[in-house]
């Protein structure tokens, strides 16, 4: 019986040191907590448009011509579009419209991306930051001129936009493979061949006439479409067919990348789509993309 004392105290002591180890294992498990607190917020966007319901009616018979001429029949059926296969429709839409007339073909390909990071720590606006600038770095745009804004300036020698020579090829095939190496200029006096004059378009610096200097339309980075954007300008022959030019313009707005590819194929071999017309087309169709994005 003296030996009871003693052992009250030594299971005593027991109990408290397990109480002391459940006081710091109790500290361990918050850790977890706080890791959770500083995880990165989701995308802006949830969920993506409808592909083939993104461009109204009537601004693809803008991008169409010759397609207001169809009977209502055929133009339906260019107008609803050719959705891209997808096999997850909350990531990934597109959808593709084409339209043939005596003087050409034109065709339009849009494709939305929704980027989402599978890393709490990184937010799905910075993943598609970088899911964005690998493809900026991927179209090899020529470095910007000194003096020159990212939307206009100075062009090269022919007043022409230069042809990427990656030879990567582009979601749809827009980039595709026949380009020659090296960066080169259209043929022709300007633009798609053509002089200011023939166009009867000036530049959009202000300066017009002789001596004034012409808008920037090469390959370059657009400072005035979504959180940020580029535009590609591709000229390309296949053998001995006409020459077809793919103007891409490529932005982000929050966690959402979309492309535009908008491809002009003349009749004639020897004639060369006009570039500025191109670019400008697809650039106001991206404007109103990301306006439909903020509705």
């Amino acid at each position: 019986m003296a030996y009871a004392p003693g052992a009250v105290l030594i299971a005593a002591l027991a109990v408290g040191c397990s109480s002391g180890t459940g006081t710091g294992d109790s500290a361990t498990d918050s850790k977890p907590g706080a890791v959770a607190s500083s995880t990165a917020p989701p995308g802006k966007y949830r969920t993506l448009p409808e592909a083939c319901r993104s461009v109204s009616p009537a601004t693809l018979k803008d991008l169409l011509p010759g397609s207001a001429e169809l009977p209502e029949a055929q133009q339906e059926k260019v107008f609803d579009g050719s959705p891209a296969v997808t096999y997850d429709t909350d990531r990934r839409v597109g959808c593709r419209w084409k339209a043939e007339a005596p003087g050409g073909a034109r065709s339009l390909f849009v494709d939305f991306e929704r980027v989402v990071s599978y890393d709490p720590s990184v937010s799905d606006d910075d993943r598609a930051r970088e899911v964005y600038a690998k493809k900026e770095e991927a179209a090899d745009l020529p470095s910007a001129l000194p003096g020159s804004s990212t939307d206009s300036g100075t062009p090269d020698a022919s007043g022409s936009p230069s042809a990427t020579a990656s030879g990567k090829p582009g979601k749809d095939g827009g980039k595709g493979g026949g380009k020659a190496s090296g960066k080169s200029s259209d043929p022709g006096t300007g633009a798609g061949g053509k002089t200011g004059s023939d166009t009867g378009d000036t530049a959009d610096t202000g300066d017009s006439g002789e001596g004034g200097a012409a808008e920037n339309l090469q390959p370059r980075v657009l400072d005035s479409l979504g959180d940020s954007a580029f535009l590609d300008d591709l000229l390309t022959r296949a053998g001995s067919t006409a020459q077809h030019r793919t103007v891409s313009v490529v932005f982000r707005t929050s966690n959402v990348i979309v492309t535009i590819q908008y491809t002009a194929q003349p009749a004639l071999s020897t004639e060369i789509p006009d570039s500025k017309e191109l670019q400008e087309k697809a650039q106001a169709l991206g404007r109103k993309l990301v306006d439909s994005f903020s509705e």
